[in-house]
């Protein structure tokens, strides 16, 4: 079965979002706005997927809780055509998405870490450069709390559902 990893934000920033990914998204609804931590994988058997918990268990005991702030809309273009709110640097984001890629839960990166939001997506090229023009004029300033991060797996019909949350900083 296919497994994720990601961060769902807000409702105010979901909707924000989705405001844009009805048009310009093709998987609009096979999942919710979300940063994603690490793309889809395998997990075969129910001890793997035990073990596989017990350690992003461990790893979200030991990050604090941080803020996220989306400030500007970027492209991966020409690389493939996505369109994206820019989430800024963030040390415990970084290091949370370093340590689920470390050790046992270790897979392929087909990609460096860039944080974002998918807004637009597999967009023909023409239609990508105008949609990204003007989605480069909004001024996006908007800064919030997370505390927790989800583990995903999907569905036959190709959407994502929430198998566990997973809540950052030990509990005391």
């Amino acid at each position: 079965m296919k497994y994720g990893i990601a961060i769902f934000p807000s409702k105010k920033l979901q909707d924000l979002v989705n405001s844009y990914r009805k048009r310009y998204d093709p998987h609009y609804a096979l999942i919710a706005p979300h940063l994603t931590l690490k793309d889809p994988f395998d997990v075969e058997d129910e001890d793997e997927l035990k073990e596989m918990t017990r350690q992003i268990h461990e790893i979200s005991d030991n990050i604090q809780p941080f803020n996220i702030n989306v400030y500007k809309v970027g492209s991966f273009h020409p690389v493939n055509n996505v369109i994206y709110f820019k989430v800024k640097e963030e040390e415990r984001l970084s290091k949370l998405h370093e340590q689920l890629h470390k050790d046992e839960l270790y897979s392929e990166r087909p990609y460096t870490f860039v944080p974002h939001i998918t807004i637009a997506q597999k967009l023909p090229d023409e239609e990508h450069h105008d949609v990204l023009e003007s989605m480069k004029m909004m001024d996006i300033d908007h800064s919030e709390p997370v505390d927790r991060f989800q583990l995903l797996y999907q569905l036959e019909n190709g959407s994502w559902t929430v198998y566990e949350t997973f809540h950052l900083g030990k509990v005391r």
